[in-house]
């Protein structure tokens, strides 16, 4: 009778020689083979430099592809920015003008008190200052501000929606252009009572319109990502512009610093802002603001893009 060995007839088992290792010899083998494994996992941690290049091509070309969606859907971004507007005034019977009256109301007590103070006649400061207090609440501080909240207001709307990021992006930019476009009518307004319209020089500041409307959008890639990682960042930024906007020739002239205000040119909101402000005071901003303005409008530009580009896989996760 033959023994029973347990497996099915139909498997036959493995039977030959094999090799053996006894304990000694699997104990010399051991830190060979432990040394092989450490290598290869020390390549794979370093990477190869080619590969590592690579991907921050591929990260870049991913993101200016966002940049490239987000301005297909441009018709989305302006729904969406006006559409933001018009919930901040649900309810409101004037609506958007409160942007316009609650302006000029605020320039209107401004230029009464602050001429007064610095001895300058209303006729001559009360223009000046309507047209940069619109520029800085705006067209700086505001965008500034509103760059930080860029990804973290819409959480909601990223986390349900397979839409680019920068759309976003847009939104805000569509949102601070429609107010920009409300508060305009003010220093306008006074232009007009006063009789100062600044003439063809004006069309100057297109240009310079144009490169505010580069920057905010790369406000919002660059401080909006970073704001989405690190919360601390928007409170620290509004402290900044805070006081910016004290060093900063808005309710006082470059003009009343005479030769000491050399040192202007080194503050960063200084150059923007002349490139726009003098052209519709009547004036022509010099070479070098403007390529003070150019060059940290590139600097801005190349930040904004390789932030972006490295933090927008992490973007649905951390909002």
């Amino acid at each position: 009778m033959t023994a029973s060995t347990g497996l099915p007839s139909a498997v036959t088992p493995i039977t030959g020689d094999f090799p053996t290792l006894s304990v000694q010899e699997s104990m010399e083998r051991a830190p060979s083979l432990q040394n092989g494994a450490t290598a290869d996992m020390d390549a794979d941690e370093q990477g190869d430099p080619d590969n590592e290049q690579d991907g921050r091509r591929s990260r870049v070309m991913l993101a200016l592809m966002d940049i490239g969606e987000g301005l297909r859907l441009w018709r989305l971004a302006v729904s969406l920015g006006w559409l933001d507007i018009k919930l901040q005034f649900r309810g409101s019977r004037v609506g958007p003008l409160w942007l316009t009256l609650g302006t000029a109301v605020m320039i209107g007590s401004m230029g009464g008190i602050y001429s007064h103070l610095f001895h300058i006649v209303l006729k001559d400061y009360l223009p000046y200052l309507a047209i940069s207090m619109i520029l800085w609440q705006i067209g700086i501080a505001g965008v500034t501000q509103d760059a930080c909240s860029c990804f973290i207001s819409a959480a909601s709307s990223i986390r349900a929606t397979r839409l680019p990021f920068s759309l976003q992006a847009f939104r805000v930019l569509v949102r601070n252009g429609v107010m920009f476009g409300y508060n305009i009518v003010v220093p306008i307004g006074v232009y007009l009572i006063f009789g100062l319209l600044p003439g063809p020089v004006a069309l100057f500041a297109l240009p310079g319109l144009f490169i505010w409307a580069l920057n905010a959008f790369a406000f919002c890639l660059l401080l909006g990502s970073v704001a989405a990682r690190y919360r601390d960042i928007p409170p620290i930024v509004a402290s900044i512009v805070q006081v910016a906007f004290y060093v900063t020739p808005i309710i006082w002239s470059a003009k009343q610093l005479g030769a000491k205000g050399w040192w202007l040119i080194f503050n960063p909101f200084y150059p923007l802002l002349e490139i726009v402000r003098q052209p519709l005071t009547g004036e022509m901003p010099t070479l070098s603001v403007w390529a003070v303005a150019i060059g940290l409008s590139v600097l801005l530009w190349l930040s904004s893009l390789f932030v972006f580009s490295r933090s927008r896989a992490q973007l649905a996760f951390w909002i």
